[in-house]
C-alpha cells in the first residue's frame, strides 16, 4: 500500500502509519475546468497545500498542475498512467518537517476542458478529536518536537481560517 511506503521513506516500519490512523478514510474530489478565453486573466485553483496527509492526483493530457519549487513555479507535465502524490500540511507536522507540504496551483488554459480527480487520505471521523503530533519514533534530543499535539478538527478548523498557506497554517501549532 501507499501509506507503507511512506511509512518506509519516513524510516519507520511499513505499518505504522496505518497503525496510527493516518490513512482511515478517503475523501474524492472530481475537478472540471471548462477552457478560459482569458487564461492569462485567470487561475483554476489558487495556491495552495492541501489539509490532510497525503493527496494522489490523476491528471488528464491538459496539465495545467504547477507545484512551487525553490520560489519558482514549475509546470508537472501529464504523464499517460501517472499519479501524482503530493504531501499535505498535516504529514509535514506529523513528520516534524521530515516531509514538506507541497505548495501548488492549476492555471487556466484556453484549451479544455481539463479533467482531474484527487483522493486524499485522511483519518477517519471516528478520530476527529484524537491528537496527532510529531511521530515519537522520530525524535531525538538532536531532533526534538517542532509541534504540539492537535486533533484533526482543530487543524481543520485553523486551516480554514488561515487559509491553505502553510506559513500561516503551523506557526499556530510551533512549540
Amino acid at each position: 500500500m501507499l501509506y507503507g511506503l511512506v511509512s518506509e521513506a519516513l524510516g519507520l516500519r511499513s505499518d505504522h502509519l496505518a497503525s496510527i490512523e493516518c490513512f482511515e478514510s478517503l475523501r474524492w474530489v472530481g475537478n472540471y475546468y471548462p477552457p478560459c478565453p482569458q487564461p492569462e486573466l485567470a487561475l483554476g485553483a489558487g495556491r495552495h497545500i492541501d489539509p490532510y496527509f497525503l493527496t494522489v492526483l490523476v491528471q488528464d493530457n491538459i496539465g495545467a498542475l504547477q507545484a512551487l519549487h525553490e520560489n519558482h513555479w514549475v509546470t508537472v507535465p501529464p504523464l499517460e498512467g501517472a499519479l501524482i502524490v503530493n504531501m499535505g500540511v498535516f504529514m509535514q507536522l506529523i513528520s516534524n518537517d521530515r516531509f514538506k507540504g507541497v505548495e501548488h496551483r492549476v492555471v487556466a488554459t484556453g484549451v479544455g476542458p481539463r479533467l482531474s480527480s484527487a483522493v486524499f487520505f485522511r483519518p477517519s471521523k471516528n478520530y476527529k478529536n484524537k491528537p496527532y503530533g510529531p511521530v515519537k519514533e522520530l525524535l531525538s534530543p538532536n531532533n526534538p518536537p517542532l509541534y504540539k499535539e492537535t486533533g484533526v478538527l482543530d487543524f481543520l478548523a485553523c486551516y480554514a481560517k488561515r487559509g491553505a498557506d502553510v506559513n500561516s497554517v503551523l506557526p499556530d501549532f510551533r512549540i
